[in-house]
Parts: structure tokens; C-alpha cells; sequence
């Protein structure tokens, strides 16, 4: 998932300000100052991104603070690996402490590539990489973006220099094995390497870094140019696989209509201009509206662009920007007298003295508590069944679940996404729960992730929520600005939207503070105010598993992962399991146990594949 973010503080102002850009990937960190058109320092430094150690990165941040002549007004940091809210705010937190008072735009290093294009206005951009590692990237003018491969060395990275030289390697061996001789390209390897026999390529191979590996494709090319059959098939397969990526990446885009210009990167595109020809023919074959060039700038540029808007505004602009006026969330919002009619803020009278209680006295009132929770949830019955419908509609069609939450209401929809698949055997990506701070917030506290709004609406972007999904947004108060940005940019892209709370007076503020219908369905059960004032994850926490409960539960049953009361689509992963499986099919078949593991280890352990086994034998039995 590719995350972007700025941190708004005061910047000084001049007459011509100095920008500095930022952009650290797998084998150098490039950093460029600029004031207006003018170079003013440029260096670079090692290698950087941001799945280093904190304070690695804090180490290498203050290197560059000090090699730079002057303090910047503006920074732009783009660097490898960064996909979630989680690592933007990291690098805010460094940059932070070295900049202070800076304004700070981070992003990937492929926001940064893409930004660098001299590409015609108003048209998608699909960025095509490939270096030591790749990549395709591609962002519309509206905000959505897409992405395939940048999968690393091992999963990913296709026709990048590592997967040239790895496949290098492979060609020479296979060619030894099956013709018994030695090309052109197995001898400059062996002599680059000083080695005499193909075998002694083993003990370098398992020992190779990415890097060492990744050098290997200079000779490719040179054998290719040298006319070296195995090397020209093996670059022209790199070449076709590279456009498919890119093709893919453009189509997930666009939905294959429309112009798209693509931007070509990286070290293998740029020095083998001959190479990147093939992969340009590839890309735009059979599609006239489509353009394709090389980067023409260091991408190092694009951090700078980027930063430019930064400078000389205000923070107090700046935060506006980035609350309700920015469109993401209501203006009523800001306000807080929608959260100060929350009865999850109010205090309980009834739990007034609970500190003297005794502790039976004590369970006992939380008991009496959550024995209100049913009454108020079947208040909203209407709408929950009109929620539940939807949703089995859309998934039955293909579409997906998505929940969005800070802290406790973004915990509980990971959990409940999470037990999806193992009950009901299904994707992972059919129901998938999304929390503010991503991962680190399942155990912490990350602070501000709540209040967030577009990374919340950077999240529904990245999820690529669309016509067929729904978001359910989960916030106790019904204030929370991340899950109001997740809720309106995935209306925007189509999808439905509800939200899950327990204030009923949103309703009536969002009826009043929203021209537009976001979200589309409102649920708000009055649940009362909570025995420790505002701790949402008493009551509130246990309303929101309730109704969760019944949103994935009815809905997996309207698939036909269900029959009776029996759950026959779960994934048998253990004895446990395995043992209930048995059971589910002796229950709905009246068969034997040996009768029914047999049907099952048929069938791969699938109980609903056991079951059509089982009836079509009774068919066939019976005629």
C-alpha cells in the first residue's frame, strides 16, 4: 500500500526560497537543494528507506543536515519501501526532530519519480521502474493510484536488474546442462568473476547479495551486444514482462480506457536506451492514446516539486487543509458539539461511586449494563438489515468489506476481518479491516492516526474501494476525522458507505452538515454513557462486536457458507477442526465417521465439495 502525508509547522519565509528534496532507495540517498530554477547543493549519500531502524534513519537525516549549506524552508522526502500511514508518520518523526520548524511533504520514492515527469496535463501517469529493484506506479489526476510488482528481490521486482542477473545465472547453467557448451555470456560472467567453470558460479550464487547479483545484468547486456542468443532472449522476455507490468498497472488505472502516459525510471531503462525501446514498443502496442518517455530529471526533482506548495504557507492554513475545510470531513466536525452530545462522553450516574465498590458489586453493574446493549441495538434493526443486505449483495457479485477505525473501533473491525477467513474460508481481501497508525496501533497508541482525515481517505485510495465495496466506518463518538476521510473518498470512488456509532445526535448534525449523502446509511444506538466515562471499550466496544457479529455472520450465510446452523465453508486447518468438519458432514449426511473423513480427504478437506459428493452418490445410488 503507497502512503503520502504532510507535517504542517511555520516555515520561514525569503524573498527566494531554498527547497530541498529527499530521495533514499536501495543503493544511494539522493539530495538536491534548490532556490527558484538554481541548483544550490547537491550530494549523495548511501543507501536509506524507510524499513530502517528509527534511528538509523535519525543518523542518516542529521548526515544530510549537516552536509547541507543552508536550512531549507521546504522539505520533500521521498524514500523506498513506504506504503502506510505508518511510515510517512515515521519519517515526520525524524525529520521532525533534525528540521524543526520545517514544513515536510514524505512520500515513495515512486510519488517522487512520477512528480520528476515533464508529462501533458490532466492525464494519468503510470511510472515504470526498474533499477535494482522495480516497480510500476501510476497515479490519476484525481488522487487514485495503482500499483504492480515492488514486491522485493524474492516475491517481486520482474525484469529488474536482480531478476536479470538471478535469470543470468539460471541461463548459463541450463545451457551447460543441455548443449554442453559455453556462450558468450557464461564466459563474460566467469570472467568478470574471475572464475573458470560454470560450476564455480554455486558457492557465489548462494553467498551473493542483491546487489552483487544485480551487477551481473551490465553483462548481460553486453553479451547481448555482442549478439549473444541467450542474452537477447533473456532481455526480450524482461522487455515483454516490464510492459505487461506496466500494462496491468494502467489498466487497473483506467479500466483500460482513455490516454495513459507512462514514465520510464531506473538504471536498467536509462543506460540501455535500446532496451527501453523494446519495453516502449511492449507498452504502447495497439494503443494510440497512450505516450510513453524517459524520466528526463533525476526523480530527486519530484521530492522538491512537491515540497515547493509548502513553502512560505502558513501553519495555520496549512491546518485547515488538512481538517474539515479540506472537504473530508463535515464542518460540523470541528465544532465539538456533536462529541459533547455523544452519551459516550457523558457521565453514568449509575456507576458514580464505582471506585468504593466491591468487586461482586462491581461485576455486577457492568452486567446490569450490558444487558441494556440488545434493546438499544434492535432501535436500529431497520437499518442494520438494510446494511446486511447490502452487503451480501455486493459480495456476492464480487465486491468486498472493508471496516475503517481508530483504537478500539479499529481493533475490533481487524478482528472481525480477521476471523473471516478461517470460519467461512474465504479470500482475505473479501472482508478487510483498516485501523488509523496501521499495525502499530493494534498493541499502541499512535498518536494523531485518529485525527487524520486524509490518511484515512489515503487508505480508502490505496484499497482501490470501488462500485462493488462497501466501507463500514466504526467511531464511538461518530466524530473521529480518519474514518470521515476513508467514508468520503470511497463514496467518491462508488462505494457504500455506513457508519457505526453510538451518538445518536450525528445523525441530525450530518443531516444538517452534508450537502452531499456521506456516508449513505447511518447507525446509531444509544447505548447510554459508558461506567468509566468516555472508555469506549466497555459498552460502545461491546455493541460494535455485537453488531460486527451479525454484519459478517448473516452475510457469509446469504453466500451459502451456512446450512442449518452448521458453518460448512470453514478451513480445517487443524484436529480441532477437522474433527468438527466430520461431524458437519455426518450431521447433514446421516454417514459413519470413517464414511465422512474419507468424503473429506476426497474433496481436499472441503466440506461443501464433500457434501455435493455425498448427494450426487444418493442420487446415483437411488436411480
Amino acid at each position: 500500500m503507497i502512503a503520502s502525508g504532510v507535517t504542517f509547522v511555520s516555515p520561514m519565509t525569503r524573498k527566494s526560497p531554498l527547497i530541498t528534496g529527499i530521495e533514499g532507495g536501495a543503493t544511494r540517498t539522493t539530495i538536491l537543494s534548490v532556490r527558484g530554477g538554481k541548483t544550490v547543493d547537491q550530494f549523495e549519500l548511501g543507501a536509506c528507506n524507510v524499513l530502517m531502524p528509527e534511528e538509523e534513519m535519525q543518523v542518516h537525516f542529521q548526515r544530510i543536515a549537516d552536509r547541507l549549506r543552508e536550512k531549507p524552508v521546504a522539505l520533500g522526502i521521498g524514500l523506498a519501501a513506504v506504503r502506510e500511514t505508518a511510515h510517512v508518520e515515521k519519517i515526520h518523526r525524524v525529520a521532525g526532530d533534525i528540521w524543526s520548524g520545517v514544513p515536510v511533504v514524505a512520500v515513495s520514492d515512486l510519488e517522487t519519480a512520477l512528480a520528476a515527469a515533464e508529462a501533458p496535463a490532466g492525464v494519468p501517469r503510470v511510472l515504470v521502474l526498474s533499477g535494482t529493484g522495480s516497480c510500476c506506479f501510476g497515479r490519476s489526476p484525481d488522487g487514485r493510484t495503482a500499483k504492480v510488482g515492488g514486491r522485493g528481490s524474492v516475491m517481486g521486482d520482474g525484469a529488474s536488474a536482480v531478476d536479470v542477473g538471478r535469470e543470468a545465472l539460471r541461463t548459463v547453467a541450463r545451457v551447460k546442462d543441455l548443449h554442453q557448451r559455453t556462450g558468450t555470456l557464461a564466459r563474460l560472467i566467469l570472467e568478470r568473476l574471475l572464475m573458470k567453470e560454470i560450476d564455480d558460479l554455486i558457492p557465489w550464487s548462494l553467498e551473493a547479495n542483491k546487489t552483487q547479483i544485480a551487477s551481473l545484468a551490465e553483462i548481460v547486456f553486453k553479451a547481448a551486444a555482442q549478439r549473444d542468443r541467450e542474452a537477447v532472449a533473456l532481455l526480450d522476455h524482461m522487455a515483454r514482462h516490464l510492459a505487461d507490468n506496466g500494462r496491468a498497472c494502467a489498466k487497473l488505472l483506467t479500466g483500460g480506457r482513455g490516454p495513459v502516459h507512462f514514465v520510464l525510471n531506473g538504471g536498467m531503462l536509462l543506460k540501455n536506451l535500446g532496451w527501453a525501446r523494446k519495453v516502449m514498443r511492449h507498452l504502447l502496442a495497439g494503443r494510440a492514446q497512450w505516450s510513453t518517455a524517459p524520466l528526463k530529471r533525476p526523480s530527486v526533482w519530484g521530492a522538491v516539486e512537491l515540497a515547493r506548495p509548502l513553502a512560505g504557507t502558513s501553519a495555520k492554513t496549512l491546518r485547515k487543509k488538512s481538517g474539515a475545510e479540506s472537504g473530508l470531513v463535515p464542518t460540523w466536525i470541528d465544532d465539538m458539539k456533536a462529541l459533547a452530545a455523544s452519551p459516550t462522553e457523558q457521565r453514568n450516574p449509575r456507576s458514580a461511586g464505582f471506585s468504593k465498590l466491591t468487586t461482586i458489586e462491581a461485576c455486577t453493574l457492568m452486567l446490569d449494563e450490558d444487558a441494556r446493549l440488545p434493546e438499544a441495538l434492535r432501535k436500529e434493526l431497520p437499518a442494520l438489515v438494510k446494511l446486511i443486505d447490502e452487503i451480501s449483495r455486493r459480495l456476492k457479485h464480487g465486491g468486498r468489506l472493508f471496516y475503517a477505525g481508530a483504537g478500539t473501533s479499529g481493533r475490533l473491525g481487524v478482528l472481525d476481518a480477521s476471523e473471516i477467513p478461517p470460519t467461512f474460508r474465504t479470500s482475505p481481501e473479501m472482508v478487510q479491516g483498516i485501523i488509523a497508525g496501521g499495525a502499530p496501533a493494534l498493541s499502541s497508541a499512535v498518536e494523531g492516526a485518529e485525527d487524520n482525515a486524509p490518511a484515512g481517505a489515503m487508505a480508502a485510495r490505496s484499497h482501490r474501494m470501488g462500485k462493488g465495496d462497501v466501507l463500514v466506518g466504526i467511531a464511538a463518538s461518530g466524530r473521529t476525522p480518519f474514518v470521515w476521510g476513508a467514508l468520503t473518498e470511497a463514496a467518491r470512488l462508488g462505494a457504500y458507505t455506513a457508519l457505526l456509532c453510538f451518538n445518536p445526535a450525528v445523525k441530525d448534525y450530518a443531516a444538517r452538515g452534508h450537502g452531499k449523502r456521506v456516508p449513505h446509511l447511518i447507525l446509531a444506538p444509544d447505548t447510554g454513557p459508558e461506567i468509566l466515562t468516555g472508555s469506549t471499550r466497555l459498552k460502545s466496544g461491546t455493541a460494535t462486536k455485537l453488531m460486527l457479529n451479525m454484519l459478517t455472520t448473516i452475510a457469509m450465510t446469504r453466500l451459502g457458507k451456512v446450512e442449518s446452523n452448521l458453518m460448512i465453508d470453514l478451513n480445517p486447518t487443524n484436529v480441532k477442526l477437522r474433527d468438527r468438519a466430520i461431524r458437519i458432514v455426518q450431521s447433514l449426511t446421516g454417514l459413519e465417521t470413517p464414511a465422512a473423513r474419507e468424503l473429506l480427504e476426497l474433496t481436499e478437506w472441503s466440506v461443501p465439495d464433500a457434501l455435493k459428493l455425498s448427494r450426487r452418490k444418493s442420487r446415483h445410488t437411488t436411480k
